[in-house]
């Protein structure tokens, strides 16, 4: 009966309280088709330099869609795109900001099929970008669900 009461004061009182709820951010699955098939586009973060998707926060008054398309434009250079309206998965990851806070966040992604890049936009010098094969980037990435959602592309 103790052992039962303690459980549930930890587990329904105790840990809700401390621990933080998960933040959404929007990542963009830039995708085109080069001379080997079908490629993947991949940034590298600002703060430690692994390699990850275009992503960030929802914007008030942007589809999630949208916020997708406009955080592939600001941090790769991706011009002209046509987005899904649908998210193609979700995995979970964490933001570390500035203050050294560990954010947990479930991060939507959404295709977005590139018809053109340019190499004037907002982060550029910020980052490495590279083109690769879905299955090569899924090797590259560090988050076990992003993995799985790179391993379910399709060749072109």
């Amino acid at each position: 009966m103790v052992k039962t009461l303690l459980k549930f004061a930890r587990d329904e009182v105790l840990l809700p309280l401390v621990k933080r709820p998960r933040r959404l951010q929007v990542a963009a699955l830039c995708l085109r088709n080069g001379d080997g098939g079908r490629e993947v586009l991949l940034i590298t973060s600002r703060g430690t330099g692994r390699w990850i998707l275009p992503k960030g926060w929802p914007e008030k008054g942007t589809d999630a869609a949208g916020t997708a398309l406009r955080e592939a434009w600001e941090e790769a250079g991706v011009k002209r795109a046509t987005t899904h309206p649908s998210p193609v998965g979700q995995y979970t990851s964490e933001k570390h900001n500035d203050g050294g806070l560990v954010l947990p966040c479930d991060v939507l992604v959404f295709r977005v099929d590139v018809h053109e890049m340019t190499r004037d936009y907002p982060e550029r010098g910020q980052r490495k970008l590279v083109w690769v094969a879905p299955g090569d980037a899924a090797d590259m990435v560090a988050e076990h669900g992003l993995k799985t959602i790179l391993r379910a592309q399709k060749p072109a």
